[in-house]
């Protein structure tokens, strides 16, 4: 039974009230570990340790605070085997995705960050004619909070961990509850590469106690959070009259859209795992299939014969492609929409059944689902699923599909299938999403800005708007004879 403990001040200890949570492992469903449910007075542990750490840490050179970044992202790599393994036991997920996928991007978090800060520059403006120079200073901002989510645990925890450090900030760090171990090793690595005590601190638990914590403490002073929409709404409300800064990445339902001009092929087998990549568990999934008419019934067909093609299973079975789903209620709240759909008059052309995997009877593991929908309207098409669940219908013209594609309150992402240079260009202006890929998917470039419109979340994280985003602009003119 592996016991997972905060990481505070630099050093594990247990939550003061000696609260727990059970850890279960999704592939089979068994308890394997306890996690604190940390209280409040376990995160003014933690913010006054950081509070203690940030002078030092806000005044410590570039160059240093880039050479223990990357210093952590070196010992991320060495320890890929052990931390992939963790990460595939807590999550469900295949290990071959997180030995492929999670854990080098983690590694990359690091890397990029801590060259990413020797690039970040002030801005000075001379005012000719006014005998003044204004200059722009970018300040740490102090202690900031950062909240991740149980879908790429790693990945996205040091998404937010990397550039609030590389800034100067100390940082009160919240990992999922559902997914907290390979949060729990970083604190381990974190010292090994000398980062000073209270830099970064970990703090375990729920989202209500825990979590409200982080959010509504009076001096700390940033929020920078990633989950669902109705849990930001509710951090917007709690953080927002405080006047802290806000960084909102929430839910997504993202359109897929195909003319028949594509490069079918390819489109095919990006659309396969653009629909079911970590068992349809990334908030840039997508999940709504719109085909141009002319191709939709060969594109059902071999849709179909693809998805029914990959294999439910052991997530340690290098063969598998779709793992367990991360709970026994998250699976039973994904299962749910099935049966929407078919209330609705969809037609579920595959899939739609829990799996029994052998050995591994009682882990939370469902088919990929593709429902064939009549309307854009059902409550399929307009809710997020965040699960092996695709909707398809066709369409007939581009003003039909750009007002489906922009016909629900997310907008997070939006893939567009053509090989039409106008309607490229014109239809990624129209689209109402934060990120637009055209013949690809979930191809980044770390220098971009990652983030959604509407209901999709506030405020860019990645390149140099992280950095801006945990930095506070301090203007100084200076007036000369």
């Amino acid at each position: 039974m592996k016991k997972i403990l905060n990481y505070i001040n630099g050093t594990y200890v247990e939550p003061k009230s000696n609260e727990w949570i059970d850890n279960y492992n999704p592939s089979n469903g068994e308890i394997y570990g306890k996690i604190p449910n940390s209280s409040a007075e376990d995160v003014e542990a933690a913010y006054q340790a950081a509070k203690t750490a940030f002078p030092s840490w806000s005044s410590t050179t570039i160059d240093e605070r880039s050479r223990i970044l990357h210093k952590i992202a070196d010992l991320i790599e060495e320890n890929l085997p052990d931390l992939a393994y963790a990460e595939s036991l807590d999550n469900g997920k295949p290990l071959s995705l997180a030995t492929q996928i999670d854990i080098p991007r983690a590694t990359s978090n690091f890397k990029f960050f801590s060259q990413a800060i020797t690039q970040f520059s002030s801005e000075a403006h001379e005012s000719i004619g006014l005998n003044a120079m204004n200059f722009t200073l970018r300040q740490s901002i102090g202690v900031v909070g950062c909240i991740s989510p149980w879908n790429l645990p790693l990945y996205l925890f040091t998404w937010k961990i990397a550039p609030a450090l590389a800034t100067g900030n100390t940082v009160v760090a919240k990992p999922s509850e559902v997914t907290p171990m390979t949060a729990y090793l970083l604190g381990e690595i974190c010292t090994k590469a000398g980062l000073p005590k209270g830099v970064l601190n970990i703090v375990h638990g729920l989202g209500h106690t825990t979590g409200q914590a982080i959010t509504e403490h009076p001096n700390i002073k940033a929020i920078s959070f990633t989950g669902g929409t109705a849990t930001g709404a509710h951090i917007a409300r709690t953080a927002a009259p405080m006047f802290k800064k806000l960084s909102l990445e929430l839910g997504g339902k993202n359109p897929n859209i195909i003319f028949a001009d594509c490069d079918y092929d390819e489109m095919l087998k990006v659309t396969v795992r653009s629909s079911f990549a970590n068992q349809g568990q990334i908030c840039l999934c997508g999940s709504r299939i719109f085909v141009e008419r002319s191709i939709y019934d060969k594109f059902k067909t071999d849709f179909v014969e693809k998805v029914n093609a990959l294999k439910v299973g052991n997530p340690f079975d290098e063969t598998t492609n779709i793992g367990a789903l991360v709970s026994e209620s998250h699976l039973e709240k994904v299962k749910s929409y099935i049966d929407i759909a078919k209330e609705e008059g969809g037609t579920v052309l595959c899939g739609g059944n829990k799996v029994a995997v052998e050995g591994f009877e009682n882990g939370y593991y469902l088919e990929p689902t593709v429902i064939e929908v009549q309307t854009d309207q059902c409550r399929v098409n307009q809710e997020e699923i965040f699960g092996p669940i695709v909707t398809m219908m066709p369409f007939d013209t581009e003003e039909e599909v750009l007002a489906m594609a922009n016909g629900v309150r997310y907008g997070l992402s939006a893939t567009l299938w053509t090989n039409n240079l106008n309607r490229t260009m014109n239809m990624s202006k129209k689209i109402e999403a934060g990120i637009v890929w055209v013949n690809t998917w979930l191809l980044r470039d770390l220098r971009t800005p990652f983030g959604g419109m509407k209901n999709s979340g506030v405020g860019r994280e990645g390149g140099m708007e992280a950095l801006r985003f945990f930095t506070e602009p301090k203007n100084i003119c200076i007036k000369y004879k």
